[in-house]
């Protein structure tokens, strides 16, 4: 509804009051049962307000950090397959997209008169992060219209966001999978007659272990993604700590600079002075040249008489 989504847009000190607005005018017009669904919403948290606003203010960069986690998604799902998949390079795609959605996040609190602090900044980032593992799966919270912060998936609903299959989705008849597996391996002719009992034994033992094998392969991948998620962490705080450094560098190199015009302005004054004292000089030799030739003359002048 598009109504809804304008609510979501809002500043966020508007909402309440544009939420049961727009329940009355529902109600008014005799759609109760919309009007109660909105009148129920709750207003978002600033972080999650503020990831509505990047999915509303800046779709381009949002809609590239769910792509890059779709990509990082099939990529983990195709190595777990036992195939060969590059992980690394949609995996620093979703890195920088990260890094540039928290500083839109970070400059739309500010530009909206909110502070962008540490714990506000976190929540946006782990929903973000969150967002970008649901990607555009259909059990994806609703990006643009989010009232709470999300979480990143658990180990059961990461399983089920997991690609199945080629032929999209799994047989409801069957136990459910995390991944394709390959088909199993043909035994051998057997000399003796296995009983169907037995083959059917056989074959459900080998799909837990299978199954079994599945998970563990899947949990190490969810151990993988969360180290990957902490190691950005910590590069962010990294660079937030150069940019500090940085700051400060440039600061004390403004004040070196400063104190070298400074010193340079004192020598250009001191070699003026120099020059100036040195004329003064000049011109006192000249004048005592001039009175010691006075009294030379003087004295001769004196013995001539």
């Amino acid at each position: 509804m598009a109504d809804v989504d304008e609510l979501f847009k809002l500043p966020l000190t508007e909402f309440t009051a544009a939420r049961n607005g727009l329940a009355a005018k529902l109600k008014k017009s005799g759609d109760t049962e919309e009007a109660d669904r909105v009148r129920a919403l709750p207003k978002p948290p600033l972080s999650a307000w503020a990831v509505n606003q990047l999915y509303w203010r800046h779709r381009t960069p949002f809609d590239q950090l769910l792509a890059a986690g779709e990509r990082f998604r099939n990529a983990q799902a195709t190595q777990l397959a036992g195939k060969a998949a590059d992980l690394r390079t949609p995996l620093e795609a979703r890195r920088e997209a990260l890094s540039h959605l928290a500083t839109l996040a970070a400059a739309t609190l500010r530009g909206s008169g909110h502070p962008a602090g540490p714990d506000t900044m976190r929540h946006i980032l782990t929903t973000l992060e969150a967002l970008a593992t649901y990607a555009g799966h259909a059990d994806a919270p609703p990006a643009g219209r989010l009232t709470a912060d999300v979480d990143p998936p658990g180990f059961e609903a990461l399983a089920a966001l997991v690609p199945r299959g080629r032929s999209g989705g799994p047989d409801p008849r069957t136990p459910p999978r995390v991944i394709p597996f390959n088909q199993p391996s043909r035994e051998k002719h057997a000399t003796h007659k296995v009983s169907p009992e037995e083959a059917a034994r056989r074959r459900d033992a080998e799909r837990r272990k299978k199954e079994a094998d599945a998970r563990k392969a899947l949990l190490g991948a969810v151990r993988a993604l969360r180290d990957a998620t902490r190691a950005a962490g910590q590069a962010r705080a990294a660079m937030k700590t150069a940019a500090a450094h940085a700051k400060e560098t440039e600061k004390a190199k403004a004040a070196i600079q400063g104190r070298f015009e400074q010193a340079s302005a004192a020598a250009d004054a001191a070699r003026q002075e120099a020059r100036r004292v040195a004329s003064r000089a000049e011109e006192a030799a000249q004048a005592m040249d001039d009175a010691e030739r006075a009294v030379t003359r003087a004295r001769q002048e004196l013995k001539e008489i």
